[in-house]
């Protein structure tokens, strides 16, 4: 990559800045729980804490009044099985939603697609601050990096988003078995609606941000064994050497727990190993096998090759832009450099103020079922 992050890291990285400023936010402005932070004071039954996805991907389609199941599968393009998993999770297990059936299908497993699904309080509650945030967090970051930054950075993701041939989802999917980067799991895919420069203002800067990344990843695991996810994150900083597991998550800015799902792919395609220090050692390392490496150079040769495409594909003058705009933004890597640091402080009392503060972001979001948030916590 000639010594420059790839779009992909670029890409994400904003998009990951952007997401836990957003976050952490909502954290402060709306009553939840949490497992190790317990519950908002006074807010017994709030609803449990996620991470933005979950509004870009499900809540935004549920009004006050409430919609059929039907109806909420097809604005948010999922599939009976998709459907069905976050129903559960976001009423029974989290809180946000309640799922209104008739009697003939309470018994039944089967989706009921005549159900209605309304938000509950706390549900009701976090659609404002979310619906809110969005442009808060964004003029926020225009009075940091300047409002002619930001409108360029728009600018140049629309002109290469608007080129695309099927409409792509306003956020990263939630990651499943093998972390692959999907679009809509229905059937369909719906044709991109052509317009000039204008469509991208409806949009936001994170959908923005999502949908160019999203294309990208979809691209790079068509022609790929790993998904990027894995390469990005986990592969990536490997050698043969080795190196201590523990220092896995500030090396790649996730979590453990993605980490550990990250590494069981590697280790059963046989691309890495963990193994003692030395004999006796308590020190686990990681490390890349040959094969490994091998598949470590492919995929830096499969970034590149896919920027060099979408140069033609998009145009030259577009596709530099975009790069040049992303540039700016991110810096070098590292808090001390990269101005995307300067907004992730969180408040004092935010779960992210217990935990160790981040050497790197993602190169690419780990967005998991756990709750969404885009470094896998």
């Amino acid at each position: 990559m000639d010594g420059h992050l790839p779009l992909s890291t670029l890409l994400s990285q904003a998009l990951i800045a952007f997401t836990i400023e957003f976050d952490n936010e909502v954290e402060h402005r709306v009553p939840h729980r949490t497992t190790d932070h317990g519950t908002t004071a006074g807010s017994f039954h709030a609803p449990w804490l996620v991470s933005m996805v979950m509004w870009t991907r499900f809540m935004q389609f549920v009004p006050e009044e409430g919609i059929s199941v039907r109806e909420l599968q097809r604005l948010a393009r999922m599939s009976d099985k998709s459907m069905s998993t976050w129903l559960t999770r976001l009423g029974k297990w989290w809180g946000y939603l309640v799922v209104e059936s008739d009697a003939a299908a309470r018994g039944s497993k089967r989706i009921d697609a005549n159900a209605v699904v309304r938000p509950t309080s706390g549900g009701r509650k976090a659609q404002e601050i979310w619906r809110l945030l969005f442009g808060v967090i964004e003029k926020r970051w225009r009075e940091r990096f300047g409002a002619d930054e930001i409108e360029e950075l728009r600018e140049s993701l629309w002109a290469v988003a608007h080129q695309f041939d099927v409409e792509l989802p306003d956020s990263m999917p939630i990651l499943g078995y093998g972390m692959f980067s999907r679009g809509p799991d229905t059937d369909e895919q719906a044709p991109a609606a052509r317009s000039d420069g204008a469509g991208g203002s409806r949009l936001s800067l994170p959908a923005l941000l999502s949908r160019v990344l999203l294309a990208f990843a979809i691209e790079f695991e068509r022609e790929s064994d790993l998904s990027l996810a894995i390469c990005a994150n986990l592969l990536r900083v490997l050698n043969e050497k080795g190196m201590p597991v523990r220092d896995l998550p500030q090396l790649t800015g996730v979590s453990k727990e993605s980490l550990r799902m990250a590494m069981g792919v590697l280790r059963k395609k046989r691309l890495a190993v963990i193994e003692a220090e030395e004999r006796g050692s308590r020190t686990k390392i990681a490390r890349v096998t040959a094969k490994g490496r091998e598949v470590q150079d492919a995929y830096r040769r499969l970034l590149a090759a896919i920027e060099k495409r979408w140069e033609t594909r998009f145009g030259e003058e577009a596709f530099g832009a975009l790069r040049e705009s992303l540039e700016r933004l991110v810096g070098e890597p590292g808090p001390k450099s990269s101005r995307l640091f300067r907004g992730l402080e969180p408040y004092p009392n935010g779960w992210r103020a217990t935990t160790p503060k981040p050497e790197t972001l993602p190169h690419f979001p780990m967005v998991l079922h756990r709750g969404g948030f885009p470094d896998g916590s």
